[in-house]
């Protein structure tokens, strides 16, 4: 698949998926659902479209996930380190 940069967020996109723009849209999903103003129909539209976009963006993080583990595979063993944060002064 043919990777990008979508200008307007500069994040890396695949096939036109761009997880940044993605999540911010089911935040915003979230919270008209949260909100209880919509009608039956619309919200159930919202929920669908919430939904797929859930899958949409759990697919872009367990590819992100897999390709990592391949980068950190050593000699056939996957070589995990621990994540250390830069402490805070």
């Amino acid at each position: 698949m043919a990777n990008r940069t979508d200008s307007e967020t500069g994040a890396a996109t695949r096939s036109g998926f761009a997880f940044e723009t993605s999540l911010g849209e089911l935040e915003k999903t979230v919270r008209e659902l949260e909100s209880g103003d919509l009608p039956l129909e619309q919200a159930l539209k919202a929920f669908e479209k919430g939904i797929r976009l859930t899958r949409d963006c759990q697919k872009a993080l367990q590819d992100a996930e897999q390709k990592v583990r391949i980068l950190l595979e050593q000699d056939g063993q996957t070589t995990l380190q621990n994540f250390d944060q830069p402490e805070e002064n």
